[in-house]
């Protein structure tokens, strides 16, 4: 092999520093969402607690991705999020969304290569199993990835940034039933660490499985659905 058929040196992503401000939230604290609305579209209140599932289920086209968005500070809105007392705009939108963050159906890539997106290696290298990947993919360039190959490695992206809350948009629709399963369960074991969910999902045997919540979203707005 010559010097130029070698393989890339690929470099993990450096962990962040601590962000200001968050010693003023302290112990478990409830995503509170109050009369956000934007685009047409609101206002939207719920509220996900500490370890529990939120799911949003409805027709294509009534605003579930926007309310995730406009959730996690990414689209212009009005009305109030929280983390417990703690206003949205207490953080900046970057700790915010450290704090909670937005997992799109097909998220965007940065880098060639996994591994640089991976601030803790170790951490995404103890869930490829679980999720039913290979050992070796975080040495694979994205480009090569099948579409869930990338929506199971972007969950394991945010899953080692510790956020208090995900807002996942459709985070299997890309899989089989069995891998479904894999991230229904990976995700149950990071609930009973105090992850909170609010899922975007058109599959009620999901939302049966995964939800401690229902919510429909429609003409009328967003309406909770009985237990």
């Amino acid at each position: 092999m010559t010097d130029t058929d070698a393989a890339p040196t690929l470099t993990p992503m450096p962990a962040r520093a601590p962000l200001a401000g968050l010693s003023d939230l302290a112990g478990p604290a409830s995503l509170r969402v109050r009369a956000v609305s934007g685009a047409g579209r609101g206002p939207f209140s719920l509220c996900v607690a500490p370890g529990t599932c939120a799911i949003v289920s409805g027709a294509s086209g009534t605003g579930k991705s926007l309310l995730l968005r406009m959730i996690a500070d990414l689209d212009p809105s009005q009305g109030q999020v929280s983390l417990g007392d703690m206003p949205r705009e207490r953080f900046g939108g970057p700790a915010w969304r450290r704090q909670v963050m937005y997992v799109a159906a097909e998220s965007g890539w940065w880098s060639d290569h996994v591994l640089e997106h991976m601030e803790d290696v170790p951490a995404a290298t103890a869930m490829l199993a679980p999720l039913r990947l290979p050992a070796d993919i975080l040495r694979a360039p994205v480009g090569q990835l099948s579409t869930g190959e990338r929506q199971r490695l972007a969950l394991v992206r945010a899953l080692v940034r510790r956020p208090r809350f995900l807002l996942l948009d459709e985070p299997t629709s890309a899989l089989d039933r069995d891998s479904t399963l894999a991230v229904e369960a990976l995700l149950r074991t990071r609930q009973q660490l105090g992850l909170g969910l609010l899922v975007v999902s058109h599959n009620p045997e999901q939302a049966a499985r995964l939800g401690n919540r229902h919510y429909l979203l429609g003409a009328a707005g967003l309406e909770a659905l009985p237990a």
